[in-house]
């Protein structure tokens, strides 16, 4: 169940839209680890490996989730608004959508960082916070199957079609820019 988080992607930022995409199968992907060791673990004391799977999940959507926010709605949601194409004004109720999915995700995940990290730091979780836990994660699990299911099915391919090369290239730059050091 390990992924290492600086693993490399399937794509390159040559290729942005499906860099964004391969972020969303770690999303999926991380958000089960934490999912199943809750499920599994019931908020019991955790062993070594699991709490590693934990801290590595969180230190995930710690620092990649902001920055897959940004590639959204800071390069690739501008471009799309810009073109001036019918098929991405039709796509603005959608992108207004995203973004609030993106809002309500954040208050999510801060939800499940402070009681993984009450989890890691007491040793065990009470019965109600563990409760209250597998529920944050059913609804970002919920909420994320909706919205990466939009974004790859119907956004990135329509922006595919309706952005230029140029556009793209100049989104790849913005998203190796925002992972500089």
């Amino acid at each position: 169940m390990l992924l290492k988080i600086g693993r490399r992607a399937d794509h390159g930022f040559d290729e942005p839209l499906g860099l964004l995409s391969d972020c969303h199968r770690r999303i999926e992907h991380f958000l089960s680890v934490l999912t199943l060791i809750t499920e599994q673990t019931g908020g019991v004391a955790l062993d070594a490996s699991e709490r590693v799977q934990l801290e590595g999940a969180l230190q995930y959507f710690a620092v990649a989730g902001p920055r897959h926010t940004a590639d959204e709605e800071e390069s690739l949601f501008p471009r799309l608004e810009a073109s001036g194409n019918p098929q991405a004004e039709e796509a603005l109720e959608t992108l207004r959508r995203l973004e609030r999915d993106h809002l309500e995700a954040n208050d999510l995940h801060a939800v499940v960082d402070r009681l993984v990290r009450q989890w890691l730091r007491d040793g065990t979780l009470p019965l109600e916070t563990t409760r209250t836990l597998d529920d944050t994660l059913g609804r970002l699990r919920s909420l994320y199957g909706q919205h990466i299911a939009v974004e790859d099915q119907q956004l990135f391919p329509a922006a595919a079609r309706i952005l230029s090369t140029d556009d793209l290239h100049q989104i790849g730059r913005e998203m190796a820019a925002r992972r500089s050091r």
